[in-house]
């Protein structure tokens, strides 16, 4: 399916550079992105409309991703079994790694009302509007936002509770913050990791070689995205072409992206 991944990637590099300049000439209203963007808010009123956390309401934009698929409910869809795996074991603890503005944290702190959530963001507009998101869908009393994740912050943390979940999207830091010898903890926390080939080579090998004493580890590939994964149809969408409507739904990644499924094969907590 992904033989013609990275052709596409390299494609999407070249509408970026087309859609700089668009942002240049063009008010946001009405340029392609912009145009698709507002028809998807109006036909879902603000609301994810399916997925994992549907009904969350949702910001007017996403911080450092795609909007459109959040705003549909299609963004990472790949891991929306685990995540439903996740909220059945109902952990007393979430944490949140690079969280953004919240599309995983505040759709946990939904899909998890007795859960204590802890959404780590290093660049203050993603804090921000993780805020925002807190408010908007009324869990701030559960959300504590934080700036960036080091390893004595997730110790003290993972602390604090003996059942834990980490979703993380460190951008490369993964490595480093994920350490079971340094981090006793982890060996009895389930993980849920967004791999960055990309910055690190050779990453996820080492990460699931750390782990794999452990952990039962399953690897998750992205899968492709297609216009039809968008739902709507106008008269505007049928005059763009279709590498914005192919764009839209996509996620902008520089390449085929993975994630790491790792359950802990004991959840007993180590002695003090």
């Amino acid at each position: 399916m992904f033989d013609n991944f990275r052709k596409n990637s390299e494609r999407y590099r070249d509408y970026e550079v087309i859609a700089k300049f668009i942002r240049l000439a063009i008010p946001a209203r009405w340029r392609p992105i912009g145009y698709l963007e507002h028809l998807v808010r109006s036909r879902t009123g603000g609301r994810i409309p399916k997925g994992p956390f549907a009904g969350m309401r949702y910001i007017h934009t996403a911080f450092g991703s795609a909007y459109v698929p959040k705003l549909l409910g299609i963004y990472e869809r790949e891991l929306n079994p685990f995540i439903e795996q996740a909220c059945a074991l109902n952990f007393p603890l979430i944490v949140d790694v690079g969280a953004a503005e919240g599309y995983y944290a505040i759709g946990m702190a939904l899909r998890n009302p007795d859960a204590r959530v802890i959404a780590f963001e290093m660049e203050q507009k993603g804090r921000a509007a993780l805020k925002e998101m807190a408010e908007l869908n009324n869990v701030t009393s559960r959300v504590e936002i934080r700036a960036r994740c080091k390893r004595p912050d997730l110790a003290q943390i993972l602390a604090t509770s003996d059942r834990a979940l980490i979703l993380c999207d460190a951008e490369g830091d993964e490595e480093t913050l994920l350490d079971p010898e340094t981090i006793p903890m982890l060996a009895h926390t389930h993980l849920l990791v967004e791999v960055h080939e990309f910055v690190s080579a050779g990453i996820a090998e080492r990460v699931m070689k750390r782990f794999a004493a452990t952990h039962k580890i399953r690897r998750i590939w992205q899968e492709d995205r297609h216009r039809s994964d968008l739902p709507f149809a106008t008269l505007g969408t049928t005059l763009l072409p279709r590498f914005y409507l192919d764009w839209s739904v996509s996620e902008w990644r520089p390449e085929r992206m993975s994630w790491l499924w790792m359950e802990p094969r004991t959840v007993d907590a180590p002695a003090a």
